[in-house]
């Protein structure tokens, strides 16, 4: 779903709606806006605007708890590289490898979901990359354990590979989108009606256009902002890539 296109259509269909409002009174028979007819027109407006305005702030309140999660997943992720690259490097050069591939992983997995983001939209980087991880896990399983320290040190090491392992997988599985086409459909329907209501019993003058304009682009905005945080690896308020390059900064340079 393309973010900007489907806010701005939003935006224009309950502009439209609000227009066509204005106009209803040229097109239907005067009898049709009897003070009864604004009446019941008044109290279907006022439960839709409760209705929309419920499902807009579940909405917006929803999103905004998945994106905070991902957040911080992405956070724990970062965090948890770092700790898996200092055992390794505290076992010795026997670990080097496995912290290369590390490296590499990282690495890769930056580039794919923050620097090629048109080509891997949400936290999927391609399949040579979770090759390169499952690697990973397999050096650190195989690493020996000559002491009572090293035992410690691999098993520690194996067990936050392990964990690493599980949250890319929560992470693949958490990245796509929650929101569904139907719901924002429905949502703009109600909007729209209510529009169609504010014209009908508002004046038909250049103020009326004006403040339509105003309260189409604020919910196209807010339309907007759902979307966009529903997106979080793509777009203008896609998640920082910062914890990703802080860890592999503190990783084994290149060409080690």
């Amino acid at each position: 779903m393309n973010v900007l296109a489907t806010s701005c259509a939003v935006t224009i269909i309950v502009f439209l709606a609000g227009v066509i409002g204005l106009q209803l009174d040229r097109l239907l028979p005067e009898g049709h806006f009897s003070k009864e007819t604004h009446d019941i027109v008044k109290l279907g407006t006022g439960m839709l605007s409760v209705l929309a305005s419920l499902v807009l702030g579940l909405m917006i309140a929803s999103v905004k708890t998945s994106f905070d999660t991902k957040s911080s997943a992405v956070r724990t992720y970062a965090t948890d590289l770092i700790v898996l690259d200092k055992m390794l490097r505290d076992d010795g050069g026997e670990a080097l490898a496995a912290r290369r591939e590390l490296r590499d992983y990282t690495g890769r997995l930056l580039n794919d979901v923050w620097q090629s983001p048109h080509e891997h939209p949400f936290f999927v980087e391609n399949r040579e990359a979770g090759d390169l991880f499952e690697h990973v896990w397999d050096l650190v399983r195989e690493l020996p354990a000559n002491s009572h320290d090293q035992q410690i040190l691999v098993s520690e090491a194996l067990q936050i590979a392990t964990s690493l392992l599980r949250q890319r997988w929560l992470l693949i599985e958490r990245a796509g989108p929650s929101v569904q086409p139907l719901v924002i459909a429905i949502l703009v329907l109600w909007v729209a009606a209510i529009f169609v209501s504010f014209g009908m019993n508002g004046p038909r003058h250049a103020t009326m256009y004006v403040v339509f304009i105003v309260l189409s682009l604020a919910l196209g905005s807010s339309i907007f902002l759902i979307l966009e945080m529903d997106s979080p690896f793509q777009g203008a308020l896609r998640i920082s890539e910062k914890p990703l390059e802080t860890a592999l900064g503190h990783m084994l340079p290149q060409g080690q």
